[in-house]
């Protein structure tokens, strides 16, 4: 009898992460250090820890209690999903604020582990890697916001440049204006001045990290009736948020479409949250935001993963995952992924390097739906795909992700779904209605299991006709439906194809 759950990688160790920032506290239990981390459980309290800080000097007494108890909660949670490793960061409230060490030593005792405070400097580091770690690559200048102060790094791919703390967190800002939306905007304009950083940030993307500016973006979707609500890697032109922020920053925010869905503790930031914003594209000037769901903790996480870990793929490496785990056969995953690269090339067809890793994960994820209904399979997998947690990849590429296993399963010319569909460029449609025709075609020569595909082999027959060879030991898969199949593709491409054969039948389609 198999006792452990097969929905989970078994040679995965739990890791727990226990994150103190100046607004909010919380847990994260991740299945196992990886490249791509997959959040086991999760939980958040807005403690408000830092409230006050600015008149007081003090962390707030009440919010002091109430993390206490949780952080016994957070400790047992641990325990409970099997964490083998704990690690407990501290973030600006907690190093600043003069009961900040007795503090400390409490939450050492009820965690029963060390806490690391991490300086200004630590904090844009990890918060840098964190953004590192989730695109592919990142070019442009990282901002953390969060309760206590505001991190800003340069980033370019692996390089991590000029960094900066400035004390602009949502409650920080709050307290040092008095809770004037005017004053604020002045304290927030003379601090950002000191970011000589963000010149170089010129026409590059701004990358927002943090509660606050992720339910800002939330908000811009519901303006803006965006069709997926996935919050990694989700764009904001200059103009547009420029608009945007200047009605946030006014203050009026309960009329918002969706403000329901942000809590009532993290509304009144959202107009500080806002007003930062602003002044950075003002002294930045970037092409474009885009919204980073990783940060602090995963920047952490990544810091302890080996060399030749940290460079690997984290899109293909959390395919290959869901392709070990819902998959027929991972290994008929990875020989599709290979083998659709040989196609592409005796098409004709060029790929970005992008476009690459988009049509090997999209073969990595083919085959995750196949325990659906038949009818549904491809409607299924669509809405695992568009929705997953990745990283490494924009939503147009998410979009091609989808849609490839979408026509893979319903046909090529399905109407349907029109909201990932308008997330695609023409490009990418065209590209996964090629991979999926060319999937039809392979997985009725492979019965979903591995060791037929590498033996199958293009072969250029002159004047622009392509002849997909069987070799003669697997004749037997020779008949109606591919060639069928390869009739889809043949109208896909708008060439003459062959199904042969080798020293056998052939049959020839377009």
């Amino acid at each position: 009898m198999i006792s452990a759950s097969q929905g989970r990688l078994q040679d995965r160790k739990p890791v727990s992460i226990i994150d103190i920032g100046s607004n909010s506290i919380r847990l994260v239990v991740y299945e196992g250090l990886a490249r791509s981390p997959t959040i086991l459980f999760n939980e958040k309290m807005l403690a408000g820890l830092g409230r006050g800080i600015v008149s007081t000097g003090k962390l707030d007494p009440e919010a002091v209690t109430r993390s206490m108890e949780e952080f016994r909660r957070f400790r047992s949670l641990s325990d409970q999903a099997g964490a083998e490793e704990i690690h407990v960061l501290a973030t600006a409230a907690a190093r600043e604020a003069g009961n900040g060490p007795d503090f400390i030593r409490r939450a050492e005792d009820v965690l029963k582990t060390e806490v690391r405070v991490l300086s200004g400097r630590q904090e844009a580091y990890y918060s840098a890697l964190g953004v590192i770690s989730g695109f592919h690559p990142a070019n442009g200048i990282a901002g953390d916001l969060g309760g206590g102060s505001l991190e800003l790094i340069d980033v370019n791919s692996e390089v991590i440049g000029d960094g900066i703390t400035l004390p602009l967190g949502g409650l920080r800002l709050q307290d040092m204006a008095k809770n004037s939306l005017t004053q604020a905007v002045k304290i927030a304009r003379i601090e950002v001045a000191r970011a000589k950083l963000l010149k170089a940030g010129q026409g590059r993307v701004f990358y927002a990290v943090g509660g606050t500016w992720r339910n800002l973006a939330r908000l811009h979707m519901e303006t803006t009736n965006y069709p997926l609500g996935v919050m990694h890697h989700y764009e904001i032109s200059a103009d547009s948020a420029a608009a945007f922020l200047k009605q946030v920053a006014k203050g009026d925010i309960d009329k918002f479409k969706g403000i329901e869905g942000v809590s009532k503790a993290r509304r009144a930031l959202l107009p500080y949250g806002a007003i930062v914003q602003q002044e950075i594209l003002a002294a930045m000037k970037p092409a474009k935001i885009v919204v980073s769901a990783v940060g602090v903790r995963e920047g952490f996480l990544y810091s302890l993963l080996k060399g030749a870990d940290q460079k690997a793929d984290p899109l293909l490496s959390a395919c290959e995952e869901l392709a070990r785990l819902r998959s027929r056969s991972y290994t008929h995953a990875q020989e599709l992924a290979e083998w659709t690269g040989k196609a592409f090339a005796a098409y004709g067809i060029d790929e970005t390097e992008d476009e690459v890793r988009y049509r090997k994960a999209a073969c990595l994820l083919a085959d995750i739906g196949w325990r659906a209904h038949p009818e549904y399979r491809g409607t299924q997998s669509l809405n695992i795909i568009a929705h997953a947690s990745f990283i490494g990849v924009d939503h147009p590429g998410r979009a091609y992700l989808a849609l490839t296993s979408l026509f893979r399963h319903e046909g090529l010319f399905k109407e349907s779904a029109p909201e990932i569909r308008s997330l695609a460029t023409p490009r990418l449609l065209e590209r996964a209605r090629i991979l999926a025709a060319t999937m039809r075609v392979v997985y009725l020569l492979s019965a979903a299991m591995p060791g037929a595909i590498p033996r199958l082999k293009w072969e250029n027959r002159g004047n622009g006709v392509l002849a997909l060879v069987i070799p003669a030991s697997l004749g037997g898969l020779y008949g109606e439906r591919p060639i069928g199949r390869l009739a889809q593709l043949a109208k896909t491409l708008n060439r003459k194809l062959i199904l042969a054969v080798e020293d056998g039948p052939s049959a020839a389609v377009k």
